[in-house]
């Protein structure tokens, strides 16, 4: 099976698998363990990865909104809108099983089809739409790696100087497995590494990220209309999946711990 595939399936499995089940805890808490890692206790018992490993995580900041995700749930535990946990079980678990440059290498794949270099030649609409909102992204990304990327209306996308991956490779390289982690499922949200870098850089809003990777399907919608309540599910929940990894990207790389309480009564 193909590595990124393989990837793919097994991140869905681990955020749809017991997509809901009863609650059956109260309260939620986190308490520093070996190693200075942060544990979730749920009532008294520590939480565990689908994996059977103690759920740990390195910093404060990310125990802190893991454990509000549990502590937000009611009488039934929606697991699908737990994105944060999720990436936490899988960063632990490695249920693919790579190492930190088989990730990188599979983050840049994304650079090879990345949605802001495809364009299209009709309609003109589309066209001039495309240029004024994913040019600007280009050019910034490319001034601010020093890269060249193009885009192209070519079938094959434009042709990446290897120059420019061996830059986003050196760059990646400084992220930790977590992070790493956290942006490939971002790329994959966003079907695009401009984007998301561009998005985790603080350049653009999760918001405008969503919407730039979505520019043809909204172009469509409203020119010919659309089912307005699945396109508004569709839109809530890619832009909370796409916060939720740019968040577990910056908490992963947090180093400096919360003073403060956890809950609130």
């Amino acid at each position: 099976m193909c590595p990124r595939l393989q990837h793919v399936r097994c991140t869905l499995k681990y955020s749809t698998a017991s997509a809901e089940r009863k609650k059956f805890y109260q309260d939620v808490s986190i308490s520093q363990g070996e190693g200075g890692l942060y544990e979730i206790n749920l009532d008294r018992r520590k939480l565990k990865t689908p994996g059977g490993k103690l759920f740990t995580v390195p910093n404060e900041a990310l125990a802190i909104a893991v454990a509000t995700e549990w502590d937000a749930q009611r009488d039934t535990l929606k697991f699908y809108t737990m994105h944060l946990t999720t990436l936490c079980n899988t960063a632990l678990d490695n249920p693919t099983e790579r190492n930190k440059d088989q990730m990188i290498s599979a983050a840049l794949k994304f650079l090879e089809t990345d949605t802001i270099c495809y364009r299209v030649e009709d309609p003109p609409g589309l066209v001039e739409l495309q240029k004024n909102e994913w040019d600007l992204v280009l050019h910034w990304i490319e001034n601010r790696y020093d890269v060249t990327i193009g885009s192209s209306s070519s079938i094959l996308g434009p042709d990446i100087p290897e120059e420019t991956k061996d830059t986003f490779r050196q760059h990646l390289t400084s992220y930790n497995l977590w992070s790493l982690t956290g942006l490939e499922f971002v790329i994959s949200q966003l079907k695009s590494v401009v984007l998301s870098l561009g998005m985790i850089d603080r350049y653009l809003s999760v918001e405008k990220a969503v919407l730039l990777s979505r520019l043809e399907e909204e172009y469509q919608i409203e020119r010919w209309g659309n089912v307005e309540w699945a396109h508004d599910y569709d839109m809530y929940e890619l832009r909370a999946r796409t916060a939720a990894g740019a968040l577990f990207v910056h908490l992963s790389s947090e180093t400096s711990t919360v003073k403060r309480k956890l809950m609130q009564d």
